[in-house]
């Protein structure tokens, strides 16, 4: 009898032998991005970054800042959120859990697991207190456990919001807690039906009356039928006292992190598109959310670009598909997204947002594995991305973290990043006052 893994590792030696690399001299990021031919294969040119682990090193950032790790050996981290007295919640865990459709899935699944964690979910929020402001936490505690595979965090008006991947809750917050014993009230359930993609963004409007959900699609691009994918890529606006909702976007695959940027208080959103024609395509995005739009997904992709694959077509629905704002490049898992405010750290890094990417696994060319600055003008994104912290690959194209949430606090000049590999909070700031 032939083994499952040998005829896996047969199938995907002729996948990658087919597929190639990427193709030199394409433009994948900003408003205008190049569209190569459509690739499609038998399965994605995958390829994993091997964990090796940071030992002695840290990430890298520009001249100018230092960074430390302010918690490690937590137990995936995700989100992030700062509350008012500068003490730091952290969202751990794993979900999802659908069933693999395709041989595909499973070969897909061997790929991905490689590069990622063997560390146990929290599901919790773990609270990280640096009193001190000396880049690490001298208090550590357990906040709230027992969820179900939190991700997105808001706080609102003495309430601590939690998306799990069913159910958007909350907990009474009196400031200086260290922990949270109260049973969650729930606001909303959220569509929980397989997880494909599992993880709900959350961020509050900027008067705190609205609550915004990202849910990502339940496949790739349609292929388990359109009947799962009923209120899936999709965002909501959720009354927060009242817990009704509605949907304000649609087509938008994976919202993985949602934002308000603040000098318009217009929404925004980190997006990861579909995989499997090419290496280059489809450019993940960051774009806002525009209220009623729809982004395409399954049907078109970059506004009306049609994706052959989906059977039958909705030739009305991509007629109407809107364009996204700014290209992130093919497959870099973008995961993380916050805007830098009341001046940010000044110089370059004034207006704009901090992107967190995870970093690709369909494609040969590693993709990813940073966190970028994109500068804003007037509330809009201009020019081209800015890698910001980097050095989570090795020479050898080797892992040594992957990080996914990002939160910009105003009022320490810090950027928190959530490593999901290393299972790590990085902490970048400054490394003098007159850095502004």
């Amino acid at each position: 009898m032939i083994r499952r893994g040998v005829i896996l590792g047969g199938v995907l030696t002729l996948a990658l032998a087919a597929c190639g690399r990427s193709e030199k001299g394409v433009n994948e990021v900003g408003p205008r991005p190049d569209l190569p031919e459509i690739r499609e294969t038998l399965a994605p040119p995958m390829r994993i970054a091997k964990p090796v682990g940071w030992g002695d090193e840290t990430p890298r950032a520009p001249e100018g800042f230092v960074v430390t790790a302010l918690a490690a050996d937590l137990r995936i981290p995700r989100q992030m959120l700062v509350l008012p007295n500068g003490d730091v919640l952290v969202a751990e865990g794993r979900g999802g859990g659908a069933p693999a459709l395709r041989p595909k899935d499973v070969i897909a699944g061997v790929i991905k697991k490689r590069g990622s964690t063997q560390v146990k979910g929290g599901d919790r929020l773990t609270l990280l207190r640096d009193a001190d402001n000396d880049g690490r936490a001298e208090v550590r505690t357990v906040f709230i456990d027992g969820l179900n595979a939190p991700y997105g965090l808001a706080y609102v008006d003495g309430r601590i919001y939690v998306a799990e991947q069913d159910a958007l809750v909350s907990f009474p917050y009196v400031e200086g807690q260290t922990r949270i014993t109260a049973p969650p009230e729930e606001v909303t359930r959220l569509p929980a039906a397989l997880n494909h993609h599992w993880t709900k963004a959350l961020t509050a409007s900027a008067d705190g009356a609205t609550l915004y959900v990202g849910i990502g699609s339940n496949s790739n691009v349609g292929e388990r039928g359109m009947a799962v994918e009923e209120e899936r890529a999709v965002v909501w606006a959720i009354d927060r006292l009242t817990g009704v909702r509605r949907t304000i976007a649609r087509g938008i695959r994976n919202p993985t992190a949602l934002a308000i940027e603040p000098s318009s208080a217009a929404l925004w959103a980190v997006v990861n598109e579909r995989d499997e024609i090419g290496p280059q395509l489809v450019p993940d995005y960051l774009t806002s959310v525009r209220e009623g739009a729809f982004y395409g997904w399954p049907y078109s992709y970059w506004g009306r670009n049609l994706d052959p694959r989906v059977r039958p077509q909705k030739p009305e629905l991509v007629a109407a598909a809107v364009t996204p704002d700014y290209a992130l490049g093919a497959h870099v898992a973008a995961l993380g997204l916050s805007f830098a405010r009341d001046g940010g750290f000044g110089g370059g890094f004034d207006e704009g947002a901090f992107i967190g990417q995870h970093g690709s696994w369909n494609r040969q060319d590693l993709a990813g594995y940073k966190v970028v600055w994109v500068p804003f003008v007037g509330g809009r994104p201009v020019g081209e991305p800015v890698d910001f912290l980097t050095g989570f690959l090795t020479d050898k194209g080797e892992a040594r973290g992957r990080p996914v949430g990002v939160w910009f606090d105003p009022q320490r000049r810090i950027l928190l990043v959530a490593d999901d590999l290393s299972n790590t909070v990085w902490r970048v700031a400054p490394t003098t006052a007159s850095s502004r």
